[in-house]
């Protein structure tokens, strides 16, 4: 599923010709409604011939609401390029196409609009001649142009056949399993609760999910999900979605924050980036200066640090560190739009090439100027290291499959990152014949979630060991072989351990208050008068209530045995001892001989024995139990 957006002068009619596509009004809003104009992002959305569905954002043309449009052409696969017939090229058919330009989109269609108002032929020849012209060496330099009537329906279905086949020839979003949703409306829907909605740029979302908003750091669950106002299980990278969430209210959320998987993307403040200044613009850009950037649907002011150079005049290129005001979540290689905030006015954009510089750069430090470089071309270092912080944890065979390197090449390349401490190279059983690439920013930001999260657990149920081992996977939703890595390496470093079952923190300790510690002496006062036949498993929960009697199987004090039978740990162990002396001496042992040995009732005998067959102590034999040997089945 794709997403195309429109693009063009204020009143060329952009909102006219998508309701005469799709059937839908793309303006929500009753002042846009009686103005007849787009102030906001409007949606619609198509089914094409092949069958596809596509979602459509129709963005403002009007200057006054350029910064909307922004919000809105960074999520899109494709473009209806609009310009009237009656008018031709107006200013902000320039602008628009320079952002376009800027942002890369790779391709689209030329809608020459309100073609029934003009009646000479010879007119059209000329707009559509201007537009050729304009076109050269942009984005939609072969951008077929198709003739159309939204009022009266002429053009639309060859308007469609070129649509479906501009989209045929444009690749596919990249699906790195890492989702990214920039919002671009917020609002709450009674009895549902909060829903965002945006153009889900990678990965996939599930209901059920755990989400995380950035740069906020809230953390949700998807509660339902739509696209197109039809209900899905899982939302696909590329299509426009609303997520239903819970545990996060509407004012917490506002338009330019992303919804993420936790522990998958960071907010940043600084970025280096590459930025190309507009031919047209009024003067140049100097060191210092406060610019306005548009990223996804995000904008943020910021400063700019001229890096090599004392400014850009227009129509230069040039590097920039940009210290932003508000976080974004900024990855290599997204692109971005600046504009000048008063007079309002689109100085340019071009890409980011670090989203993560650790400081400020000296602005004439040419090594400075030569990394930037080498990251924009890419080095193999770079394009390794990039591909596995985008991909997450992967095998070298995957990893490799990923990148043009050759073998010795991504051989030697991943020796050196790891050999630098970048990349770490982590078994993924016991074994070590099953090993896992982790980046080591990837792994020191999942280090400390899992330990947020446990100390969370430990606090919420101070009385109980850990949390137990699947539970700990469901929420960090790690694949099967990325958990057993992380755990074994979790546990080598110290940083958990695990106790029947269940993770904690290293560290941690179950502490009872005075009032428990009463109820556990009584406890064992109960088992010391009768250590053979002890309270039952109801009579225990009885003195000391169910959290400390939990507590006490998970520390090890108490054994049980069955659902009725528990021993204390140390009458237990005991008996075990004495069994194993017993088989040694005599060879075999029964029910009743056990029984009255310890003047015990035949039901603690049978569950104390049947016990000693599950832990492979006894061997059962008719009646009787032998020791059970090594290799014995």
């Amino acid at each position: 599923m794709r997403v195309i957006g429109t693009a063009g002068h204020v009143d060329h009619g952009k909102s006219t010709l998508v309701s005469a596509l799709t059937g839908i009004n793309p303006d929500r809003l009753k002042e846009e409604q009686s103005r007849e104009m787009t102030i906001e992002l409007g949606f619609a959305w198509m089914t094409l011939p092949d069958g596809e569905e596509v979602g459509i954002i129709d963005v403002p043309g009007h200057r006054d609401f350029i910064e909307n449009m922004l919000s809105g052409v960074g999520g899109i696969d494709s473009v209806i390029f609009v310009v009237a017939a009656d008018e031709g090229i107006m200013p902000q058919t320039r602008e628009h196409l320079a952002i376009l330009d800027i942002l890369n989109i790779s391709g689209g269609v030329v809608a020459l609009t309100k073609t029934d108002l003009v009646d000479d032929p010879e007119w059209l020849e000329l707009v559509e001649e201007d537009l050729r012209l304009l076109l050269q060496g942009t984005v939609l330099a072969v951008a077929p142009f198709i003739r159309v009537s939204a009022r009266k329906g002429t053009g639309l279905t060859e308007l469609v056949a070129a649509i479906e086949d501009t989209l045929r020839l444009t690749p596919p979003r990249i699906d790195r399993d890492k989702p990214r949703l920039s919002i671009d409306r917020v609002f709450t829907i009674a009895g549902f609760g909060t829903v965002v909605t945006g153009t889900l740029m990678d990965g996939n979302l599930k209901i059920g999910d755990e989400i995380e908003i950035l740069p906020t750091g809230l953390r949700g669950r998807v509660r339902g999900l739509q696209t197109h106002k039809k209900k899905e299980e899982v939302a696909r990278a590329g299509t426009r979605t609303a997520v239903n969430i819970n545990g996060i209210e509407v004012d917490q959320i506002r338009r330019g924050d992303v919804l993420t998987k936790p522990g998958t993307y960071q907010a940043v403040s600084r970025m280096d980036v590459h930025f190309k200044l507009l031919s047209d613009v009024s003067t140049s850009i100097h060191h210092n200066e406060l610019v306005k950037i548009f990223h996804g649907a995000a904008e943020s002011t910021a400063r700019v640090r001229l890096l090599g150079t004392e400014e850009l005049r227009p129509g230069q290129e040039g590097w920039l560190q940009l210290e932003l005001d508000q976080p974004l979540v900024a990855i290599h290689g997204d692109r971005y739009i600046l504009r000048r905030p008063s007079p309002g006015e689109t100085l340019g954009g071009g890409e980011v090439v670090d989203a993560f510089p650790k400081r400020r750069h000296k602005r004439f430090d040419m090594d400075v100027i030569a990394r930037l470089e080498k990251l924009q071309r890419g080095t193999p270092e770079d394009l390794l290291y990039q591909a596995l912080l985008q991909s997450g944890p992967l095998t070298e065979k995957e990893l490799k499959e990923k990148l043009s390197l050759s073998g010795d090449e991504f051989s030697a390349t991943l020796e050196r990152l790891k050999q630098a401490g970048q990349i770490h190279l982590l078994p993924s059983d016991a074994s070590a014949q099953n090993e896992i690439l982790f980046s080591a920013s990837w792994l020191e930001q999942e280090t400390t979630r899992v330990l947020e999260l446990l100390e969370q657990f430990h606090q919420k149920y101070p009385l109980r060991a850990g949390m137990p081992r699947e539970e700990l996977k469901s929420r960090l939703k790690y694949s099967g072989r990325v958990f057993l890595a992380l755990m074994l390496y979790w546990t080598e470093q110290n940083k958990i351990s695990e106790i029947k079952g269940s993770l904690k923190k290293t560290g941690h300790e179950i502490h009872f208050n005075a009032d428990q510690q009463r109820s556990i002496a009584l406890l064992k006062r109960e088992f010391d008068r009768s250590p053979y036949s002890p309270p039952s498993v109801k009579d225990c929960r009885q003195i000391t209530g169910d959290e400390v009697y939990e507590a006490l199987l998970a520390t090890g004090e108490l054994i049980q045995l069955t659902p009725e039978v528990v021993f204390s740990a140390r009458d237990y162990e005991r008996l075990v001892e004495e069994l194993k002396d017993w088989l040694d001496e005599k060879g075999t042992v029964t029910v009743a001989e056990f029984r009255d040995r310890y003047q015990t009732s035949r039901r603690y005998a049978l569950a104390f024995l049947e016990y000693m067959d599950q832990t492979g102590v006894t061997l059962r034999d008719g009646d009787v139990r032998r020791a059970k040997r090594s290799g014995a089945k």
